[in-house]
C-alpha cells in the first residue's frame, strides 16, 4: 500500500497521541483537555496560526503552501468527541473516564488529521491554503453546524472541505464513496398523547391512552410503506414509549420518541408532514388529543460530484482500484458533516477499520494501522486539490 513514507517514519509517535486521547474521552462540547492536547501538538509542528473556541470549543488551524496562487483553501475536517458509554474492551490504553468512551474513533480521526497537519507543514508541496478543522459535538451536538455558524466557511474563505470517518465493515484500508446522498438526515420527534385517564376495571368511562397510542405506533408504519417509493428510503423508528406508572390505572397521558432518517429532502418534507396528520388524526379518532414535536436536526449528507470522484482517485491511488467502491450504497446513519457540505463542495469518505467490534459498542477501538493509510488521504486529497 503506497502510503507516505515520512508519515510512516512518525506512525509510532502519532499512535502515542491516539491512545493518550483514549484514555482521556470528552463529550460533546466539553472537550477542552482534547483541543488543549491537538492546539500543542500543532505548535509543536511549527504551526502557528490556531484559532480556538471556534464554534464554541472547536480548532482551526492554517498552513501555507510554498506558494499561493491558486487562489484555492481546502478544509480537512476531523470530529473530537466521545459517547457516553462504559468501555469494555480491556486494552491497556482502555478510558479513564467512569461512563465516557471513544466508542466511534474520533480520537483516530484526531489523530489521523495531527499526521497529515505534521506532514504538510514540513513539506507544503501545495499551492493554496489548508485550513485544519478539529471540531467537538458531533455526537448529537451538531458541532459542525456550530462552526459553520461561527463562520467556519467564509472567515477563512474554504473553497472544499472533506470528511472522513472509519468504518468497521470495511476491510482494513478500503475506502467507499459515492456521488450525492451518502448518509441520512436524522430528526428527533416527540408525540405527546393525552385521553382520559380512569380506574382500569372501567375503561368505558375512559380514554385509554395506551390504545391511543398503539394505534399511533401501527400507523406510523405505513409511511415507509405506503406513502414512499418502495426504491426510496425512509425510516421512521419509535425507540421510547412512556405511559402509566400502576397495573390498575388507565393512564391519562403518554409520550413517544424516535427518529426519522431520510437520503432525499422532500421525502423529509413528506415525513413530517404525515407524521402530523397521522398522530393527530389517529387520536381524533378514539377522542384524545396528540401533538408531534419535529426537530430537524442533521440533514442528508450531500456529496459534490466531482470532489467525490476526485476522493476516489485519490483513494485509489493508496489502496489500489480493488479497494476502492465508488458506488457505495448510501447508509441511514446521519452525519454532521453534511452542514459543512451545505455550506461548501466537498466530499465525505469511509476508510476500513477492519473487521472490529461496531462502532457505539463498548468493546470498539480504532485500529491503529489505519493512522497512516487516512494520513496518507488527507495528504494526497490537498496535494491533488492544489498541486504545486
Amino acid at each position: 500500500m503506497p502510503i507516505v513514507n515520512r508519515i510512516a517514519d512518525f506512525h509510532d509517535e502519532i499512535t502515542q497521541v491516539r491512545r493518550d486521547l483514549h484514555q482521556q474521552p470528552e463529550l460533546m462540547f466539553d472537550v477542552h483537555k482534547t483541543a488543549q492536547r491537538v492546539v500543542e501538538e500543532l505548535k509543536g509542528y511549527g504551526i502557528q496560526d490556531i484559532t480556538t473556541g471556534v464554534g464554541r470549543s472547536g480548532v482551526v488551524a492554517v498552513i501555507e503552501g510554498k506558494s499561493n496562487t491558486s487562489g484555492k483553501t481546502v478544509g480537512l475536517r476531523a470530529d473530537m468527541d466521545a459517547l457516553p458509554l462504559q468501555e469494555t474492551s480491556g486494552k491497556p490504553y482502555a478510558s479513564k473516564i467512569d461512563g465516557t468512551m471513544h466508542a466511534c474513533g474520533h480520537d483516530g480521526h484526531t489523530a489521523m488529521l495531527l499526521a497529515a497537519a505534521k506532514y504538510l507543514q514540513e513539506t507544503r508541496n501545495f499551492d493554496g491554503k489548508v485550513v485544519l478543522i478539529f471540531q467537538p459535538a458531533e455526537e448529537g451536538g451538531g458541532g459542525a453546524r456550530e462552526m459553520v455558524d461561527d463562520g467556519l466557511i467564509s472567515r477563512w474563505g474554504i473553497t472544499e472541505v472533506y470528511g472522513m470517518h472509519n468504518w468497521p465493515e470495511l476491510d482494513l484500508g478500503t475506502f467507499a464513496i459515492c456521488k450525492g446522498s451518502i448518509m441520512a438526515s436524522a430528526d428527533r420527534i416527540l408525540i405527546e398523547v393525552e385521553g382520559k385517564g380512569g380506574h382500569a376495571a372501567k375503561p368505558h368511562q375512559c380514554i385509554d391512552t395506551v390504545v391511543v397510542m398503539a394505534a399511533i405506533i401501527q400507523a406510523v408504519q405505513t409511511i415507509a410503506s405506503r406513502n414512499v417509493d418502495p426504491q426510496e428510503a425512509v425510516v421512521v423508528s419509535l425507540c421510547h414509549v412512556k405511559a402509566g406508572f400502576t397495573d390498575n390505572v388507565l393512564p391519562q397521558t403518554g409520550m413517544i420518541e424516535g427518529t426519522v432518517r431520510t437520503l432525499d429532502p422532500d421525502i423529509r418534507d413528506m415525513t413530517e408532514r404525515r407524521l402530523k396528520e397521522i398522530v393527530e388524526g389517529t387520536a381524533a379518532i378514539y377522542g384524545a388529543k396528540a401533538t408531534l414535536q419535529y426537530k430537524r436536526d442533521y440533514p442528508v449528507t450531500v456529496n459534490h460530484d466531482e470532489p467525490a470522484m476526485r476522493a476516489a482517485e485519490i483513494a485509489r491511488s493508496i489502496a489500489g482500484a480493488d479497494k476502492v467502491n465508488d458506488e457505495l450504497v448510501p447508509s441511514m446513519g446521519a452525519e454532521d458533516f453534511s452542514f459543512m457540505l451545505e455550506a461548501c463542495p466537498g466530499a465525505f469518505i469511509f476508510v476500513g477499520n477492519g473487521h472490529s467490534a461496531p462502532l457505539h459498542h463498548p468493546d470498539y477501538d480504532f485500529n491503529d494501522e489505519l493512522i497512516p493509510i487516512g494520513a496518507s488521504y488527507w495528504v494526497k486529497t490537498v496535494e491533488a486539490a492544489m498541486p504545486a
